[in-house]
């Protein structure tokens, strides 16, 4: 059997040198005031010295891009296309511990809030589906069963190992997005949106609700006047 492979198009194909795309969610506007209180109540409890990530920046990452295993079109494209199969519920994320994870390839220690266990499953099929959406397109995404869904907060290359539960944020996941960053730079660029499925509410029954009742025929005395005299 004869292999075919593709030559991947060096020109307006691949991300430029020092570029990369990845989905994620993005917390609300109140989820990252609280997140951001976290990280600075941490931050002084701990004495933890780094760089914040900034208010804007906040993300949980979902997935990353696939390595093309063709292209005819470019990377980019794909990634959107790939987004746009996924249906999945939106759900409620909830972030209830602290912790620093194990330091990088740039010995920087990501200090970190982690999802309870609801929260991390619920973001865990989500990243599957992306994967499973991309693999369909040609994009392989590695390692998708190894995921510890958190928000970064600080990075640094001397915080001390902390690990501890905290008083839960929450928000409620109704899209994920496509981000673009660029290595080097505390530069985000956010280039999709697409929302997930809202389940409708179940019906409320309430008495209002129905239909008048007809009158009813006077019912005859059974027991009339009494004709003992």
């Amino acid at each position: 059997m004869e292999l075919r492979t593709n030559p991947i198009p060096p020109h307006g194909r691949l991300p430029s040198r020092g570029m990369h795309f990845f989905f994620a969610l993005l917390p609300d506007a109140p989820a990252r005031v609280e997140i951001a209180r976290a990280g600075e109540r941490f931050r002084k409890s701990h004495r933890l010295i780094g760089t914040p990530v900034d208010l804007d920046d906040l993300h949980l990452t979902l997935c990353d891009m696939g390595k093309p295993e063709w292209l005819e079109q470019s990377l980019e494209s794909l990634l959107i296309a790939a987004a746009e199969q996924v249906r999945v519920t939106s759900f409620p994320l909830a972030l209830d511990s602290a912790m620093r994870l194990s330091a990088r390839h740039d010995n920087q220690y990501p200090f970190v809030l982690g999802t309870d266990d609801p929260s991390g499953a619920a973001a865990f099929g989500l990243r599957r589906a992306i994967a499973e959406a991309q693999q369909q397109l040609g994009l392989r995404v590695a390692g998708v069963s190894s995921y510890l869904p958190h928000v970064t907060l600080l990075r640094g290359g001397s915080i001390d190992a902390v690990q501890e539960s905290m008083t839960p944020i929450s928000w409620l996941a109704r899209e994920f997005v496509l981000i673009r960053s660029f290595f080097g730079q505390s530069r985000l660029e956010v280039i999709g949106r697409w929302p997930l499925v809202v389940e409708p509410e179940p019906e409320r029954f309430s008495l209002a609700d129905l239909d008048d009742l007809p009158e009813l025929p006077e019912e005859p005395d059974l027991f009339g006047p009494s004709r003992l005299g």
